[in-house]
């Protein structure tokens, strides 16, 4: 059988398989991967493959491969930085003060107006090029702080962009219902109208958008216009996840499952109520330590409850400029085992498979299966759990994206 490239010498973390932990198969040792036309032919026992006859063969020496990684939710594309707003947190303000104050989410909205498609994303390179460097393959990126229809497209316009300068799977997500401009203040239902009827539609009508997000907060959108938000989103057929029970509990989880969502992200103040409907729905439970690290909550996500439930458990970093400015899925990783207790295979789970089905890319990559996606991550490790285990440090070899290698000093 013919293929283009065939890596040997391998073991192999398919991510193959259901459930929190990846199944005893999913782990093979004397491994091979089979790839042709940027897809996977076969990945297993060299012992069961069949008579390879590749243009290129690798040897891996023993290291191990996973599927390449997906950071689910970030906010990649934006300018300047909110740097002023963490001293004012270090000196005790809250997030929900400094947002009601004119800062946060506004004050991020100020500089990406200001800027130009191309000055976004020439700031945005850096921080995907971190990402990338750490075996990312896939990414969401998020619009969110242009809140008009022109700098909503122009974030989103951005964020396509860098998926043609780099080698990578861009999933764009419309998030136009993150925070209210100051054009509408006092009037947010006036600002729903115009992201449901125009700002949505326009950027859909183009090409732009891959889902559709909300902010259910005190501080963001009510349920009832975040529903509105979703219906706008259904009618254009578009798929859904949404930004739920962060800061508060307004039931944004059962409203985001009751609408079929992807997933719905944050999540520390989920209730019992909530979990069922999303175990139901079968939406991913996207957990964000890096923010829950950097605001300096208390509020534990319900790790135990959405395990028992066996809902899904995404991880990613929420890169975004004011409370979590992570671009580490690595460190990710260890916040989600550290701060939120959860294991080695729910952390590489949360960056592989169940990413992969926070972005409704599950026939397509996420793991190592024929048929899908040649995205590979090959590390120098002796097992699995450095991934996790390590601090600031960064083990990966070679990154495979489509079946084409980068080491780690040419990603770019």
């Amino acid at each position: 059988m013919r293929c283009d490239r065939l890596w040997k010498d391998a073991r192999l973390a398919t991510m193959a398989g259901e459930g929190p932990h990846f199944a005893k198969h999913a782990i093979v040792e004397g491994g091979v991967i089979a790839a042709a036309e940027g897809r996977i032919l076969y990945a297993g026992p060299a012992a069961d493959a069949p008579a390879f006859e590749a243009a290129e063969t690798i040897a891996c020496e023993g290291r191990w491969i996973t599927p390449g990684l997906i950071d689910c939710h970030t906010h990649l594309v934006h300018a300047g930085n909110r740097a002023h707003e963490f001293e004012l947190r270090l000196a005790g303000a809250s997030y929900e003060e400094i947002a009601r104050a004119g800062g946060g989410i506004v004050s991020t909205m100020r500089a990406t107006r200001a800027a130009t498609e191309a000055e976004l994303v020439d700031s945005a390179l850096p921080r995907l090029d971190a990402l990338l460097a750490e075996g990312v393959t896939t990414i969401e990126i998020k619009s969110g702080y242009g809140l008009t229809r022109d700098a909503e497209m122009k974030m989103l316009r951005a964020a396509r962009a860098l998926g043609e300068a780099r080698q990578v799977r861009v999933r764009t997500t419309f998030l136009a219902a993150h925070a209210l401009p100051p054009e509408y203040a006092g009037n947010s239902d006036a600002y729903i109208d115009a992201v449901c009827t125009d700002m949505l539609p326009a950027a859909a009508n183009a090409g732009l958008v891959d889902a559709v997000d909300a902010f259910c907060e005190g501080i963001g959108f009510t349920p009832a216009q975040t529903a509105r938000v979703f219906d706008a989103a259904r009618h254009l057929g578009l798929p859904v996840k949404l930004h739920a029970e962060q800061l508060s509990n307004l039931h944004g989880a059962q409203l985001a499952a009751k609408a079929g969502a992807l997933s719905a992200d944050h999540l520390e103040h989920l209730d019992a109520d909530g979990i069922a409907a999303m175990a139901r729905a079968g939406t991913v439970a996207t957990l964000l330590p890096g923010a829950f690290y950097f605001t300096r909550e208390t509020q534990l996500p319900p790790v135990d409850a959405l395990r028992a439930a066996n809902v899904p458990i995404a991880i990613a970093t929420d890169c975004n400029p004011g409370t979590s400015p992570l671009t580490s899925l690595l460190l990710a990783m260890n916040m989600g085992a550290t701060l939120f207790r959860l294991t080695v295979d729910e952390c590489l789970a949360g960056v592989t498979r169940n990413a992969a089905r926070a972005l409704g890319l599950a026939g397509e990559t996420g793991t190592l299966e024929p048929g899908k996606s040649c995205d590979l991550a090959i590390w120098s490790v002796e097992r699995p759990a450095e991934l996790v285990y390590r601090i600031a440090a960064n083990p990966l070899h070679t990154r495979v994206w489509r079946g084409l290698s980068t080491d780690r000093e040419t990603l770019a």
